[in-house]
């Protein structure tokens, strides 16, 4: 399966996003404490998702009485429905008689008495039926699987409840989850669906099956009052419907609950699927751990994630992954947005996908040195690195401080094992950093992308050479990229003369060895014709080139890339071929950043063509540059005609002669 060009920097913006608004990240400074300071308690939203969660919990568990407190506390508008109201005293009912005890038992008649049946009689039409069918489970015991009340007296009611009461708090308190989370289980559930229809077997299906599970939370329930709304426009409907996969009716009844709202409705039903926090929150360390975004605490590194598949309806391994604490209510009513603004991210970063396979005649351009010149380079960008490691956050993760949060679902059920591209492989590592411990080659692999986003070349390919001599020789278009780079950075100083030795000693050798070389070749040298310092500077996708290099580099140290960039690749190539199919636009996009992370907005220093090998999930690099093709006037003067493969690299190759003689003697003259 192909993939899909990938915007990481608008990807970076929506990780850390979600990080601080899931308090999973602190400051890195010495004054900061693990300790629940984050400015996103401060947020209504957070702190409403965390009460969410402990009343989802506390109905998980059948402790009813400890959800109504905490309803009548922080949402009482939901005990004054006595849709709500009857559903919670039934199964309070139920819970009493489930304890067995002589004393239980007479509670659950007075509480039968007083509560449940004066309830029944306003809820809704069919409640006093259920109220009068519920009476049975005096006569059933709770073991009786042939019962009438066996559905009842089922622990799936708890969770079917607590789905409930989620997703109408969800909608009444705006608690929705973050973007990122949304985004995720929009563009997994879109990916499934896809290759179901297409037949295709899914490249990523060992993590969608297990991040995206197939439990959804009951919609919400609309008001009677609502009934009577306007019809509504029938695309909205069938976006909605589509869009999560509900039916018709289904799709009507959420907007009525939303009053019309078709995204608010949309964030209701999305926020309906379950996801596994336990393993996002995994995924999205080791993607801040890949690109710097936080500390590598290689303490942990070598761990396995432990992932289960959970239970029907278990909240704990699915979306309650949070930590409650009821004084942050107390400190600050104010919400603080933590959603970092994709605009304001520089030099947006899409991964340019090169070729890997060596070229033949390659001029060796490596200046691997003794072993004692190699550890000077090592150390010399030591001191940038440390000040770099300063600036990233820590990783808090979700911490229990009241012991709120219970930690079995990492052992409830059957365990699996998610491998992370924190575990260094101990195979294709090179040679020149063979001693190097694994946390060292982290910093070594983000080093080298922070001088590749600074537009460092010349020293990014002095420090890969004296690291791993043969890595250009087997990446040979990222030379020519970082040369590029090299080129055009002179140009801008005014150093012709400089940037035509890079381009007869490094350019024009490369390109005659890879005849896909030779058109970037040529718009690299017309930059010589309009030396415009701020146009080049602000022309180069140096952020696209880092994250390139940083992979294929990464990974001759034995860096297996993220997982989560694997999981965005395909997905976002699912959801624009399906969107193809379905020949319209996603209505959705936009809300859920998906635009963002397709925005191919970024200036390309080079097009270069890629062989269908190398656009595939494992590729070194992520996203396809394309070109156009060339095309030449016949000799008639007729129509143009596509020129055979070997007339067009004859004509290249003799331009590219009298471009590099001209070029040699005019820097022979200088």
């Amino acid at each position: 399966m192909d993939s899909s060009l990938v915007n990481w920097g608008a990807l970076d913006a929506l990780i850390i996003d979600f990080a601080k608004s899931e308090n999973l990240i602190e400051d890195s400074s010495p004054s900061s404490s693990p300790s629940l300071t984050s400015s996103s308690l401060s947020s209504s939203s957070y702190h409403s998702r965390l009460i969410i969660c402990q009343i989802r919990r506390s109905l998980e568990a059948g402790n009813i009485d400890a959800a109504i407190d905490l309803l009548r506390a922080h949402a009482p508008f939901v005990l004054e429905d006595h849709r709500f109201l009857f559903r919670l005293q039934k199964q309070k009912f139920i819970e009493l008689l489930r304890k067995g005890t002589t004393e239980d038992r007479g509670f659950a008649i007075d509480f039968l008495r007083k509560s449940l049946a004066p309830c029944a009689l306003n809820a809704y039409p069919e409640a006093y039926e259920e109220f009068k069918h519920v009476l049975l489970a005096f006569i059933y015991d709770e073991g009786d699987q042939t019962s009438p009340v066996a559905n009842e007296w089922a622990e799936k009611r708890r969770y079917e409840i607590a789905g409930l009461m989620s997703s109408v708090l969800r909608a009444h308190l705006h608690a929705y989850k973050p973007i990122l989370s949304m985004t995720l289980r929009y563009l997994i559930s879109i990916h499934k669906g896809f290759c179901f229809q297409q037949g295709i077997l899914s490249p990523i299906s060992n993590l969608t099956e297990r991040l995206l599970l197939e439990e959804r939370d009951p919609p919400a329930i609309p008001q009677e009052s609502s009934y009577d709304a306007q019809p509504f426009d029938e695309v909205d409907i069938q976006a909605l419907a589509h869009a999560v996969e509900l039916t018709r009716q289904g799709a009507i009844d959420s907007l009525r609950f939303a009053k019309g709202d078709l995204f608010q409705a949309f964030q209701n039903e999305i926020c309906r699927m379950s996801l596994d926090a336990a393993m996002l929150d995994e995924l999205v360390r080791e993607y801040c751990i890949y690109r710097g975004i936080v500390q590598s605490g290689m303490q942990t590194l070598s761990e396995r994630l432990k992932v289960n598949s959970p239970e029907s309806g278990c909240c704990s391994s699915r979306d309650c992954s949070l930590d409650v604490d009821y004084s942050s209510s107390k400190r600050s009513n104010t919400e603080t947005s933590a959603t970092t603004d994709l605009s304001s991210m520089q030099g947006t970063d899409f991964e340019l996908r090169y070729a890997s396979d060596p070229a033949n005649n390659l001029e060796d351009c490596s200046t691997s040195g003794s072993h004692q010149s190699e550890n000077s380079r090592l150390l010399r960008n030591r001191s940038h690195r440390a000040g770099e490691r300063s600036k990233r956050k820590r990783w808090r993760g979700r911490h229990d401080e009241l012991g709120l949060i219970s930690h079995n679902h990492f052992n409830r059920c059957g365990k699996q094992e998610v491998s992370t591209a924190m575990e260094v492989a101990s195979t294709t590592i090179s040679k020149g950093v063979e001693n190097v411990n694994g946390e060292e080659k982290y910093e070594i692999v983000l080093g080298m992308k922070e001088l590749t986003s600074r537009g460092m070349a010349a020293e990014v390919v002095e420090e890969i050479n004296a690291l791993d001599p043969n890595f250009f020789a087997q990446n040979p278009v990222l030379l020519f990229q970082l040369k590029q780079v090299e080129f055009l950075k002179l140009v801008g100083l005014g150093d012709h003369s400089g940037a035509l030795r890079v381009a007869c000693s490094h350019l024009g050798p490369l390109a005659a060895s890879d005849p896909n070389l030779l058109k970037p070749l040529k718009e690299t040298l017309l930059s010589l014709l309009r030396p415009n310092e701020d146009a080049l500077v602000t022309g180069l996708p140096l952020h696209a080139l880092a994250t390139s290099l940083q992979v294929a580099f990464g990974k001759r140290l034995g860096i297996e890339e993220p997982q989560l960039m694997r999981i965005m690749r395909a997905t976002l190539h699912t959801h624009s071929e399906w969107f193809k199919l379905q020949m319209c636009k996603d209505r959705f996009e936009s809300l859920l950043r998906i635009d963002s992370l397709k925005e191919n907005n970024t200036p390309v220093l080079t097009s270069l063509p890629t062989s269908k090998s190398n656009t595939d999930s494992c590729t070194l690099g992520s996203s396809q540059v394309t070109i156009s093709s060339t095309t030449r006037i016949s000799d008639d003067g007729g129509s143009p005609n596509q020129a055979s493969s070997r007339d067009v690299i004859c004509d290249e190759n003799a331009i590219l002669k009298v471009m590099v003689s001209q070029l040699c003697y005019l820097m022979h003259d200088q």
